[in-house]
């Protein structure tokens, strides 16, 4: 790999480590569809100009069902429900579960018999994963975070089936106009919501900073990035910054939130991660549009 795609590489696995440290910050002020309107607006301005400027939304009128679908998917369910759960849960717990999705776009794959759908091998990584899983969540959530805990399982599932719909009904699809109007989308949709819900109080600063950073580096910026990396390097090895990002996040949350580091935490992640590359190394196609961040 290139010494540029070396530092695209570094830059994104730093970057999408980094929202479940944002949103927690954020979430402590905010309500989470304020969180959720902030940076999906914040995106889309930036986006959305650069996808009309390539040309790249008219072509997205023939497959408004797709995008819709994945725009539910991918950011209007799951950025909401990760940014209710990170009221309860760390943040480095919160995106050491994201690292799950690996795991169960694999199930579907198997489920709906998918060409890539995992065999022995493939299915012995899962077993692996869901250990991992399971010796975080039994040893490391209290019994009252269990609600955080499914919230996080369905936005696992929704990244899942984002990148499913990606596969399967918009691939060749202009990547920056797809994300572009998604996040456009978004916000219009938590737009009445946030009016309705806002504070009494101003937030601070260090809110408001962190929703910014969340919507100019952590999306757009990270979008924009994400494609020059996989110009560079090719889709199936720029994906491989999801095996990264769980660790960035639990290393903020530790240093930064002095979020507690147990022995479980380390060994299920050890065993997620290993789970998730035994069970899709043999699935990993090329992608046009990537899975949303957290």
């Amino acid at each position: 790999m290139s010494a540029r795609g070396w530092v695209l590489f570094a830059a994104m696995a730093l970057i999408w480590g980094i929202p479940y440290l944002l949103i927690k910050v954020a979430v402590t002020e905010l309500p989470p569809a304020a969180v959720v309107f902030g940076r999906t607006a914040l995106g889309a301005l930036l986006l959305l100009p650069i996808a009309a400027t390539r040309h790249e939304l008219r072509p997205l009128l023939a497959r408004w069902r797709a995008v819709l679908l994945y725009t539910c998917a991918e950011i209007v369910g799951p950025w909401i429900l990760l940014s209710y759960a990170e009221t309860r849960l760390s943040s480095s717990l919160s995106g050491l579960l994201i690292a799950g999705v690996p795991l169960v776009g694999a199930i579907l794959a198997w489920i709906l018999g998918h060409e890539d759908r995992p065999g022995p091998r493939g299915i012995a990584g899962l077993v692996v994963g869901f250990v991992g899983v399971g010796l975080v969540v039994g040893l490391d959530v209290a019994t009252d975070d269990l609600l955080a805990v499914g919230e996080v399982g369905l936005v696992v599932l929704g990244y899942a089936l984002g990148a499913m719909i990606i596969g399967r009904y918009l691939r060749g699809a202009p990547s920056v106009g797809v994300i572009a109007v998604s996040l456009t989308i978004s916000a219009l949709v938590y737009l009445p919501v946030t009016l309705a819900q806002l504070p009494s109080t101003p937030p601070s600063l260090r809110a408001l900073g962190a929703v910014a950073l969340l919507g100019l580096v952590c999306t757009a910026l990270a979008f924009l990035l994400f494609f020059a990396l996989i110009h560079e390097v090719g889709s199936v090895r720029a994906t491989v910054i999801t095996y990264f990002n769980p660790a960035v996040a639990i290393v903020l949350g530790v240093l930064l939130l002095g979020e507690p580091f147990t022995l479980s935490i380390a060994a299920g992640f050890a065993l997620i991660l290993l789970g998730s590359f035994v069970a899709t190394h043999r699935a990993a196609r090329p992608r046009t549009v990537p899975t949303a961040p957290a």
